[in-house]
């Protein structure tokens, strides 16, 4: 499964929202039109424009309103990187140096705020108050999960529920808006909208968690970045959580004090091992299939399509990417 495959119904749509896009960031500063057009050189996957116009076509067709909802969430999360990028001192995005190695942090942050208000704007400008809505509450939760994992990353006592809580708010609630919106743009149907939206949830639930697991059992090669970053951020995820709750104390113990004192380099192999051993990883895939099969159900009363089908194909995507 390849995402090649999956944009096929939308392919003409998606270049197009990539003009709307290039015209969203435009500036006469000539500094915020330089920084924009470096940000249109970082090639993503487009995966949640790709949603907002498959979301659309499934539910009653694209129009004008869909790009902007598409243009909207690329906004959003475009800014969201960008301050990420800040946070964590980070020196590339997508294979080039990030903005903040470029220009420097202050010219990183300012950036992304100009981001966030344009996504804001577009949708003053065309009066869409309900896009506005929507996408306000995404930006709120992606804030609250990200502070509780920082919170939690600290006091090292994260359990199942909790950690549910916080991909949720920062990973699913992104990805549950772009369906929204993209159903929202195209039907006045409170029930399908809210299909699509609970689609979006469980499919941005499966993806953190698969984005979790392959910290431990990826490889450097395809993921563009070492194993065990998480575990050298201290944040503990699904498959290290599930283990520690089920080892017995003698094993779990020399794990958490490992994790208290911030080893590194070698040790990072100790912890993997551990989670494999105790179920972890395992138990993680099964979690992340149990939110696919939901988010197919949701689908259900969705006519049948090639955008639905596409829709259905990601779900398969979002479970066996390697990167």
């Amino acid at each position: 499964m390849n995402l090649d495959e999956i944009i096929l119904p939308v392919r003409e749509e998606l270049r197009i929202f990539n003009e709307e896009f290039k015209k969203a960031i435009r500036s006469r500063i000539g500094l915020l039109d330089t920084v924009a057009r470096y940000i249109v050189r970082q090639k993503g996957k487009k995966i949640r424009p790709t949603l907002v116009l498959l979301s659309a076509e499934a539910t009653g067709g694209i129009n004008s309103s869909t790009y902007r909802a598409a243009t909207l969430v690329e906004l959003l999360h475009t800014a969201t990187l960008i301050h990420d990028d800040v946070v964590d001192s980070a020196d590339e995005r997508r294979g080039i140096a990030s903005i903040n190695r470029v220009w420097k942090n202050k010219v990183a942050v300012l950036m992304g705020d100009y981001l966030l208000s344009r996504g804001l704007l577009l949708s003053l400008e065309n009066d869409e108050f309900k896009f506005l809505k929507i996408s306000s509450v995404a930006v709120k939760r992606m804030s609250e999960g990200e502070l509780l994992q920082i919170q939690k990353s600290r006091q090292l006592d994260m359990d199942e529920a909790t950690y549910f809580r916080i991909i949720s708010d920062k990973t699913a609630s992104l990805i549950s808006t772009c369906c929204e919106l993209g159903a929202a743009s195209a039907t006045d149907d409170e029930m399908t909208v809210a299909h699509l939206k609970n689609f979006g949830e469980y499919i941005g639930m499966a993806f953190q968690i698969r984005d979790d697991v392959l910290d431990y059992e990826g490889k450097k090669a395809t993921l563009g970045k070492p194993i065990g970053g998480d575990i050298r951020e201290r944040k503990i995820t699904l498959p290290l959580i599930y283990a520690l709750e089920n080892a017995p104390g003698d094993k779990a113990g020399p794990i958490l004090r490992l994790l208290k004192k911030g080893k590194r380099g070698s040790r990072i192999s100790e912890v993997i091992d551990f989670a494999e051993e105790f179920g972890g990883i395992e138990h993680a895939h099964r979690k992340a299939e149990g939110f696919i099969l939901k988010a197919r159900q949701e689908l259900d009363i969705i006519p049948d399509s090639d955008s639905k089908d596409s829709l259905l194909k990601l779900t398969d995507f979002v479970v066996e990417r390697v990167s």
